[in-house]
């Protein structure tokens, strides 16, 4: 929640940063770009960590180090430290991240987890949906140092909340020293990765500083393929590789947070460059979609256990492409938006309980990695797909919106397929039973259905 809310608090806070620092717009746009890129680099390595030496330490030192990065960052003399520290605050987001989800399984047994997951969904929904809010009050009355401060204290109180619950320690997976090389060339490709669809705003997709990002991530990921295989105890073990329902929710994850992310990129310039609506105006238009995200994940919790995640990821989905679609003409005024957030809070809470339920025993700080770099490559993904369809410029902010948002109607309906290979209802469940539970088994601690028995959490 703290890091949700930190990023959209930011994007209001940008403007005045700049005129107090003297910076310029990319030394700006880099406060961003560097926190995303190390956050989305080091989380897959964060689980791993977690999963050798305790989520409760990750967590613990990735919520500190937080706070500490942002009480720099409120201090800081220039915008090179300023983006130096937003880089080492993405580094402690890595950690945290992972840790929240490995600690929620480990709290809850895989048949139980529909509703903590539904929560968390939507705490980090209203985080989102409060962000810009506040970060304009913040900034309005006290500077935008402020909305960096306003995160110590959140971080000191989930700090002492995560020392005073108690949970069991995971079962430790693994022998020796942790795959160095496996992490470093993780890191650099994610890395490569990400930088090379941030740029797509500013050169396109065939610009070579685009093309070269990503052929060297191409490049390193296939070296990383091959150094795993050989490796002893490889950073993915081969277990979670191999896992169908956790390799297919990161794939609806990715697709799902992509269409949705490019298309909020694209109607935010459609509302403000073709219809003239003010920032604020159109953060307010933003409210009803993510009340209904807020509200629907509670529900899609529900849904989950009584229906299974297959049929609620394929509804979700579907949703979530008409809802973009339905944006050609609405652009977050109508049904459109609620149909589109009902949708991605149902594909979240089912895809991020099927992941967290079905991890394999000992790595569910690992798969709360890959599944927190999916929802963060994702929608980088989608606003470089947006972009280079011509969003965010003149041409694109009437009518040529319309075929960019199909585009990413079309995006998100790829989901359709990992979610058909979620797993389905449990034989022999009856109306209201839940997910895991055979008959007379209600209360045990049963294992998923479909998958290995341990889970993970991001």
């Amino acid at each position: 929640m703290i890091v949700a809310l930190d990023g959209t608090v930011l994007v209001v806070a940008q403007p005045s940063m700049r005129r107090d620092l003297g910076a310029s717009v990319a030394q700006v746009q880099w406060t961003s770009t560097a926190y995303l890129l190390t956050v989305a680099a080091f989380l897959v390595v964060a689980g791993r960590l977690g999963d050798r030496y305790g989520h409760s330490r990750l967590a613990i030192t990735g919520v500190l180090g937080f706070a500490a990065a942002s009480a720099g960052i409120a201090l800081a003399p220039g915008v090179g430290w300023v983006i130096a520290l937003r880089a080492a605050q993405g580094f402690f987001g890595a950690l945290l991240q992972p840790a929240t989800l490995a600690l929620l399984r480990l709290a809850y047994p895989p048949d139980r987890l529909a509703t903590p997951v539904a929560v968390r969904t939507s705490a980090i929904g209203v985080a989102a949906a409060a962000g810009p809010l506040l970060g304009g009050l913040l900034v309005a009355h006290l500077g935008w140092r402020a909305v960096f401060v306003v995160n110590v204290p959140l971080a000191l109180v989930i700090a002492a909340l995560i020392l005073a619950v108690r949970v069991p320690e995971p079962e430790r997976t693994g022998a020796g020293r942790p795959p160095l090389g496996s992490a470093a060339l993780l890191v650099a490709a994610v890395a490569a990765l990400v930088h090379a669809l941030a740029g797509v705003p500013a050169y396109g997709w065939t610009a070579p500083p685009t093309l070269l990002g990503l052929g060297g991530a191409a490049g390193l990921g296939v070296l990383l393929v091959r150094w795993e295989r050989r490796g002893a105890h490889p950073l993915v073990p081969a277990a979670v590789a191999r896992s169908m329902p956790v390799m297919a929710s990161m794939a609806l994850l990715l697709t799902a947070s992509g269409a949705l992310s490019g298309a909020l990129f694209t109607a935010t310039f459609l509302l403000q460059d073709a219809r003239g609506l003010g920032a604020y105006d159109t953060a307010l238009r933003l409210l009803p979609l993510t009340a209904v995200m807020v509200a629907g994940a509670p529900l899609a919790g529900f849904a989950q256990r009584r229906f299974g995640a297959r049929r609620i990821a394929l509804a979700g989905t579907g949703l979530v492409a008409l809802g973009i679609a339905g944006l050609c003409t609405e652009a977050l005024t109508g049904a459109g938006g609620a149909v589109l957030g009902a949708g991605f809070a149902a594909v979240m809470v089912t895809a991020t309980g099927t992941v967290v339920g079905d991890a394999p025993p000992g790595y569910a700080g690992v798969v709360g990695g890959l599944k927190q770099t999916a929802t963060n490559v994702g929608p980088a993904f989608g606003i470089a797909l947006a972009a280079g369809a011509g969003a965010g410029t003149e041409a694109g902010a009437g009518a040529g919106a319309t075929p960019t948002l199909l585009a990413l109607a079309a995006l998100a309906a790829v989901g359709l397929l990992p979610a058909s290979l979620l797993p389905g209802r449990p034989r022999g469940a009856a109306a209201g039973d839940l997910v895991g539970e055979d008959a007379g088994q209600r209360g045990e601690r049963a294992p998923a259905a479909h998958g290995p028995a341990d889970g993970e959490r991001r």
